[in-house]
């Protein structure tokens, strides 16, 4: 018995697919998404409902409040637990997601470079200093290959690159397992489609979270306080709907009741389409991020999205993969 992977850019069908391939190998799903693993972040991670999900059991969704920073090595220690598990039941361990750090440490072994608090606090305040844009610069100049992973809005993992980079003297990017053989003889699947396919599914899929409530959605979770969240409040969407609501709850726009009236209903404007072009043309970087990554990985079997027989065709590999 062994686990199973499909991985991908974001938009691809990841989801759906892996709940065909866990009913069919009898399979347990291991998320691998980093912003499901946020307890409300539903609509803007296109997160499955618990009725949708055929009562096949999840593991590493719901696992964190807004206000709680995702670590890759929190996620790791749990991930391999659950991993572990399924399969000590006779079950097959399905992981799906996208977040490509998240992927790599539970399918290899991927042993995290110390901290010291010391380094940490001082590229924290040059964070502060010059802002994110300007320190994912110099992580771009510093090491190259972890700019091209992480997010340049995302500063706590730019901070957190640059401290290894000081603290090893090597690139960030060294400390990522060498790709050899997968842990517990993983089957590797890449789901993707052609771009043109893909960038029509991403708009489409962003029109839908803001009509089914992405903006109200993120309102509640402020309550919640994501405003204080160190990675949940940079997650795609909900950093572009949290600036439009910084300009709506400006006590100009507070003094137009109208406004928000409308906000509530759902209805457009130029602010909210606004943020659903940012997020569009955010998730599309995302993507090429993502293809760049995983790219490099040989044991990937990709696959089309637009193909037939995607199920029968995960099986396959699972079964003959050596």
């Amino acid at each position: 018995m062994r686990p199973v992977a499909i991985i991908g850019p974001t938009g691809t069908g990841k989801s759906e697919l892996a709940l065909d391939v866990a009913e069919l190998l009898g399979g347990e799903i291991v998320n691998a998404d980093a912003m499901q693993q946020y307890r409300g972040m539903d609509i803007g991670t296109a997160k499955l409902a618990p009725g949708d999900r055929r009562g096949i059991p999840h593991h590493q969704l719901d696992v964190l409040d807004v206000s709680e920073t995702a670590t890759v090595a929190r996620y790791q220690q749990a991930a391999v637990a659950d991993v572990e598990a399924i399969l000590a039941r006779g079950a097959v361990p399905v992981i799906v997601g996208g977040s490509m750090m998240y992927v790599q440490s539970l399918v290899d072994d991927w042993a995290f470079p110390a901290t010291d608090p010391t380094v940490r606090a001082r590229w924290e305040q040059r964070l502060a200093d010059i802002g994110v844009a300007g320190l994912h610069a110099q992580l771009a100049r510093r090491d190259p290959v972890a700019a091209e992973a992480i997010l340049p809005t995302d500063g706590r993992r730019i901070v957190r690159a640059l401290e290894v980079v000081e603290l090893t003297g090597r690139p960030f990017s060294a400390s990522a397992p060498r790709i050899g053989e997968p842990r517990w003889d993983t089957a590797i699947v890449g789901l993707d489609w052609q771009t043109e396919a893909l960038d029509e599914r991403l708009f489409r899929r962003t029109e839908t979270m803001f009509a089914e409530g992405l903006v109200n959605e993120v309102r509640t979770l402020c309550g919640r306080g994501l405003r204080s969240g160190v990675t949940a409040a940079r997650a795609l969407g909900y950093a572009q709907v949290l600036d439009v609501l910084d300009v709506l709850d400006a006590p100009d726009v507070l003094d137009a009741p109208d406004a928000l009236d409308a906000l509530d209903a759902g209805a457009d404007g130029p602010v909210i389409e606004g943020a659903r072009e940012a997020t569009f043309i955010g998730t599309r970087r995302y993507v090429r991020r993502q293809r760049s990554w995983f790219r490099r990985d040989h044991r990937i079997r990709w696959l089309d999205g637009a193909g037939q027989g995607l199920v029968e065709a995960v099986a396959a590999h699972w079964r003959h993969v050596s």
